[in-house]
């Protein structure tokens, strides 16, 4: 496996059906003209917490950084919701995760925050690629935004993704200790030279749900990943089951922190996201929705103390 996952096949399947585009509500305009006719800038105004899809510039570390907000109808600031953070496969963007995952719907049904943050150069640093900033900085940054203007519930943060997004979210998992309560990375992995340490996991309880495809070139080294994990964390078997007529298997263990893991492993699966809502990336035939399940998941895992 290269150490490089930007020139693998997983990360360039085409994303030219994604054609749902969130509104850049708060990205500034560049229409209005001087006095003479020359155009001229507007500074991007501050996030103003409402409901509906919100796209936010700042500068961080000498770059643009953009990540996108959505919130559920009737969304006000009295009311603290859960925020979860979804990440964008390499190449990608955050239209990218909302097209792929549904989550925007999901969001709305139930009544939580979702924030889509860029990769720069349309990648996150992640496990094993696709780039060299510090994205767990930035989403760090993100998180603290969201919790503090959006009103973000601390205890019910959460972070999802597909392949580098999903790679994604094991780093955070590890590097930001008490911010996620629960992880679901989806065809992603605890991979890399990194996941090789003994010392390297998550020093507060982070509970997991994966989702991985028997026919993703890279499970062999994701189903690995995720038995280190749980080796690594003193994690028990709690219940193994086969979903009926799919040929679906799911785990479900225990960990010495108080965490839980769950996997599904999905033998006919690709490198996609089960159910999903049509682009890119999704696999409706798959047997499960990994979005409904991953929700589901996340509401029986609030935070825990460390």
């Amino acid at each position: 496996m290269q150490t490089q996952r930007g020139t693998h096949a997983r990360y360039v399947r085409p994303l030219a059906l994604i054609s749902l585009l969130l509104p850049l509500a708060a990205c500034g305009s560049e229409n209005d003209k001087t006095s003479n006719g020359t155009p001229t800038k507007k500074p991007a105004p501050a996030e103003s917490p409402r409901p509906g899809d919100q796209k936010v510039t700042l500068s961080w570390k000498g770059e643009k950084r953009v990540y996108t907000v959505h919130a559920p109808p009737g969304f006000s600031r009295t009311e603290s919701l859960p925020l979860v953070v979804a990440m964008h496969p390499y190449p990608g963007d955050g239209r990218a995760a909302a097209a792929i995952s549904g989550l925007n719907a999901k969001a709305d049904d139930e009544k939580f925050l979702v924030a889509y943050p860029d990769g720069l150069n349309k990648g996150f640093n992640a496990m094993i690629c696709c780039g060299t900033e510090d994205d767990v900085g930035f989403i760090r940054t993100i998180t603290k935004r969201l919790t503090r203007t959006w009103n973000a519930d601390r205890d019910r943060v959460y972070a999802t993704g597909i392949s580098n997004g999903g790679d994604m979210t094991y780093k955070l998992a590890v590097e930001l200790p008490d911010t996620f309560a629960a992880i679901a990375p989806v065809s992603g992995g605890f991979l890399g030279t990194d996941a090789e340490k003994a010392s390297y996991r998550p020093k507060s309880p982070v509970s997991v749900i994966t989702f991985l495809g028997g026919a993703d070139q890279y499970f062999p080294a994701m189903d690995k990943g995720i038995k280190t994990w749980q080796d690594r964390l003193s994690c028990t078997a709690r219940s193994s089951d086969s979903l009926r007529n799919t040929g679906i298997k799911k785990t479900e263990a225990s960990c010495r922190d108080g965490s839980d893991v769950v996997v599904h492993r999905l033998p006919d699966m690709g490198h996609s996201w089960p159910g999903g809502a049509g682009g890119g990336m999704s696999d409706p035939t798959a047997g499960i929705n990994a979005t409904d399940l991953m929700w589901e998941f996340f509401k029986s895992h609030p935070r825990k103390a460390g």
